[in-house]
Formats: structure tokens, sequence, C-alpha cells
């Protein structure tokens, strides 16, 4: 079962694989922390595909990311993603899925969405920027600057037709695997 539905119908769609035994490939964003629990509790009765983003590229820019914050630790982190008109949800759950990732190295780090007015940005800040024109498919830029240098690393979507790509083969990695929570990760090595 491939979702892209709203993340309203999570729930539905959980009770279902579980009740069925069907493997359950989940492409939703923007869940509550109890709908996450419920997406965890689920994964360890059958085997469930969860991610912001099914992006292989997207996936391999986040795990970017996170080495490069990890080897630059002193580095200022800025992330910017831009989204077409109509998305609702700012800032996109991938641009989230990133700084979390980056997070998992810089257990300190905070996320600041928006920034606006006055204050001066703290060293452990992870500022994120949304914009929203046009009929941009997708893109997220990760800059990591250090006062000396500044890493800049870019993914851009030029058709929908790659989170379908990316859906199909989280459903064809799952075929004949354990219970268990996967990811995009689980698709890419390094």
């Amino acid at each position: 079962i491939i979702d892209f539905s709203h993340h309203s119908c999570t729930n539905a769609l959980l009770d279902f694989a579980v009740s069925n035994a069907i493997p359950l490939v989940l492409a939703t964003t923007g869940q509550t922390e109890a709908e996450r629990a419920a997406i965890a509790a689920a994964a360890e009765k059958i085997p469930l595909f969860f991610a912001a983003n099914y992006s292989l590229g997207v996936a391999l820019l986040i795990e970017l990311a996170k080495k490069t914050a990890a080897a630059m630790p002193e580095a200022e982190i800025e992330i910017i993603e831009k989204h077409h008109d109509r998305k609702i949800d700012a800032p996109s759950g991938t641009a989230l899925a990133i700084a979390r990732a980056i997070q998992e190295v810089r257990p300190a780090a905070t996320v600041n969405c928006g920034r606006s007015g006055q204050g001066k940005r703290t060293p452990e800040e992870i500022g994120i920027s949304a914009i929203r024109m046009g009929n941009i498919v997708g893109e997220h830029e990760v800059i990591l600057g250090t006062p000396s240098q500044t890493i800049t690393l870019k993914h851009e979507a030029h058709s929908r037709s790659l989170f379908a790509e990316g859906a199909l083969a989280a459903a064809e990695f799952l075929c004949g695997k354990p219970a268990g929570l996967y990811d995009m990760t689980s698709l890419i090595s390094f």
C-alpha cells in the first residue's frame, strides 16, 4: 500500500496494514506526536517504510548535511526551502527532516523557523527559511559556513515523478523484510 494522501488517514492505514499483515509505505508529513508513536508501534508488527520525502537525492542531501555538520562543528547552518505557492505547510517536512538529522550529530542545536525581528544569531541555531511561489516542485539548500569557508548543498526536484520512483523503490525494498521501521537511509549506503 502506498499512501500519498493527507496525514489524516494515517491511523486508518496503519490499522488496516497491521490487521492484514501488509507491509506499508507511508508517504505523508505533518504527523502529530501521537501519530508518530502509532507509526512506531505499527512497525513492531509489520515492515513499515516512512519518510518525509521519497527522493533518493534528498536522502543523499540529508546524509551529506549530517556528515558536513559533524565534520565542521563550528559552522553555522541555514536551510532554505522553496515550493510552489499551493503548499500549505512551512517549513516543509523535508526541511525539518534535514534539521532533525543535523541535530543527531549536534544535540545542542535548536531550530529557528523564519527568522525575523531583532536579535543575534546563536551559535547552535539551525535557521530554516521557507519560500512559496509559482510552480516550484521543491528545492532544499543547506548552507554551512564558518568565518573562513562556506559549503552549500542543494537538491532540486524537476518533476514530481521522482517521489513515485522513490516510493516504488521503497515498496520493492520492503519485499521479504521483517517487521521494522525503515526510511530512505535504508536505500542508500556510504
